[in-house]
């Protein structure tokens, strides 16, 4: 197989950009057209939620992914990817604090101390904002070797996340779909161990 230059990729770049706003898009459309089930508020918060997990997922497979495939430029849409699962995550805490805490501090700090699914939640968003800001070449540069440490973290805040979707999902009995994110998410930590030449890790 023909190895994949970087500039080859980038032409993708938009389309990637494109599928990542497919989500918001359809929300959107879902919206306009009262198609945002009997409860919208619950039907955002939920899809939002999934959406940023299945983007995380995704997002921790290209290493794996372009390993496998010997294709190292597949690494050039993990930070867009990355950035569409924050922004999503971040979505799904808005309407959390928004809607169900009606945007009050001490209602979400209550909600935070009282239930541990909303406090690990909360710990995995935090990871990932403080990837999302230090994931510029420039503070690549600034932390060097720490850099590739830090971001490492991305594997527990997904952790975290699969186990917040438990929490949630324990308490209404189903939580099959819990459990094939869960193995993905296993699979690609076992993944990232497998021995490779000419590669780094993430």
């Amino acid at each position: 197989m023909n190895t994949w230059k970087a500039a080859q990729l980038d032409r993708f770049k938009p389309l990637v950009f494109l599928l990542g706003l497919y989500p918001l898009g359809r929300w959107v459309w879902l919206g306009v057209n009262n198609g945002l089930s009997a409860n919208p508020v619950e039907f955002l918060t939920r899809s939002s939620g999934i959406w940023a997990l299945v983007l995380l997922l995704v997002t921790l497979a290209l290493s794996p992914l372009r390993r496998l495939l010997a294709q190292p430029a597949l690494v050039r849409w993990r930070r867009m990817l990355g950035l569409f699962t924050f922004f999503y995550a971040a979505l799904h805490t808005l309407a959390w604090a928004w809607w169900d805490r009606s945007g009050s501090w001490s209602s979400m700090w209550q909600d935070i101390v009282q239930r541990p699914l909303i406090a690990i939640g909360v710990v995995a968003l935090l990871i990932l904002l403080l990837l999302t800001l230090t994931s510029t070449h420039g503070w690549q540069r600034r932390l060097g070797r720490g850099w590739s440490r830090l971001h490492r973290t991305v594997y527990l805040a997904a952790g975290l996340s699969v186990l917040h979707f438990y929490l949630i999902r324990t308490g209404k009995n189903d939580v099959l779909e819990v459990y094939v994110y869960g193995a993905v998410l296993l699979v690609l930590s076992l993944l990232r161990r497998w021995p490779a030449q000419n590669t780094d890790r993430h």
